[in-house]
Parts: C-alpha cells; structure tokens; sequence
C-alpha cells in the first residue's frame, strides 16, 4: 500500500511544493489539490502546508477558514482522518476549531526565520510515531504570528491529556524561555485534537528533509505519517 497524501494549495502558500517533496522523499504518493476545489481525491492524510494564505489579511489563516476544501477536510477530520497543519497551516486549524488556542504576533513583534530545536513530548500520534519520546529536532521557523495563547483551563487539559506534541528547547532540551522564539505559552510549538488525528506545528519540518537544508530532522514527522498509514492498511487486511 502507497499511502496518498494531499498537499492543500492557498493562494499565498509557499511550502506546498516542498512538503509533496518530502512525502515523495518517503516513497509516499503525493497529490496537490487546489482549495476551491473540495475533492480531497481519495487521499489518506491530508497536509495544510505553510505560506501567507489569503495575505495574512484579517488574521492569520481566518479567510483560508471559509475555502471549499475546508468542510471537506473539516469531515475528514471528525471520520478519523489524519490532518497536518504546518505553520500557516496550524493557524487555519486553530482559525476552523479542529484545533484549540490562538496565534497571537511573536513577543518580540519581529518577524522570525532561523532554525529553532523542538523536542517531540507523545509518541503515540500518526505524526510522532517514528520518533522517540523526548528526541530534540533542528527544524526551522518563518513566522510573525507563532505566540501560541489558549485559556488556563484549557492548557491544563492538554497537558494532563498529553495533547502538547512539540515543545520549544534549548538545544539539550532545557525548558526555558531561551529556547522559546516568540513566547508561545509552556513553549509550545505544537499540539493534537482529543483524538490524536489531528496536530498542528509552528516549525517547518518540510524544510528540514534534507542534510542539504541544515537539518533532515523534519523527515521523522512525514516518516511516522507514512508508517502510520502503511500500518493501518496492513491491520485491515
């Protein structure tokens, strides 16, 4: 079984082309599809990619929100789906609720484009399946609004659910605000939905696939993606 991942296009998307790359990279089948167009075309994940969908305009990702493709992937999502959001692609699902918090501007007000060290917190996700718990991973960012807020009750039920997958270091692993870009809460830098099918990430990991880049650490995300779903086919067969 190849799994068939789809990669969304907005208009302002910059890194589609490089996520298709890296699921190719995998041996995975990837499918480009266009967000008017609302036939996720039979894939078995679905990627919304980083980029500056719509401008930025309003809000980050709150006009992606209302593409055609969204109620698609929003159905996809509630059947069990597994959905990735990278950068703008983590606003768009905090914008349509498949994901909790807010993207507020980073604390330095600046915009932020460097590699940065994260380390993986749950393995037992179809996007950290192939890495090991507590694993540092040199992935860049590019953002201005990646000051991840959410209310206190609701931070304290993702952590004792274990819902926080990726968390800002130091390169050891240090937990502190030097390791912290743009002052997202507990230095977090990604989070899953109560089912674990859904995550979304600030750092770009498809732009850490190859040694070439600075870092092919990024790979271990689209790696699990891929084991995830060869896995689930085999189990139904």
């Amino acid at each position: 079984m190849t799994p068939r991942i789809a990669v969304v296009t907005f208009p302002g998307s910059l890194d589609d082309r490089d996520a298709l790359r890296a699921i190719r990279l995998l041996g995975g089948e990837a499918v480009s599809v266009w967000h008017a167009d609302p036939d996720l075309r039979g894939a078995d994940a679905v990627i919304l990619p980083g980029g500056f969908s719509y401008g930025d305009y309003l809000r980050t990702g709150a006009i992606a929100r209302f593409s055609p493709v969204m109620k698609s992937v929003e159905k996809f999502a509630a059947s069990g789906g597994m959905v990735l959001g990278i950068c703008n692609g983590f606003q768009i699902l905090c914008e349509a609720g498949l994901l909790p918090g807010a993207m507020m501007r980073n604390s330095g007000l600046r915009f932020i484009c460097r590699h940065v060290h994260i380390r993986v917190e749950q393995t037992d996700t179809p996007f950290t399946n192939a890495a090991r718990k507590g694993q540092i991973l040199k992935i860049p960012i590019a953002h201005s609004d990646g000051n991840w807020t959410v209310d206190e009750a609701t931070l304290a039920e993702l952590e004792r659910n274990r819902r926080v997958i990726f968390r800002y270091t130091t390169p050891d692993g240090s937990n502190d605000d030097a390791g912290n870009p743009n002052g997202a809460m507990h230095n977090i830098a990604g989070v899953c939905n109560r089912e674990r099918n859904v995550t979304g990430l600030m750092p770009h990991p498809e732009r850490a696939a190859e040694l070439a880049l600075g870092s092919a650490d990024g790979l271990v995300i689209f790696r699990s993606m891929v084991e995830a779903l060869v896995g689930a086919a085999k189990a139904t067969v």
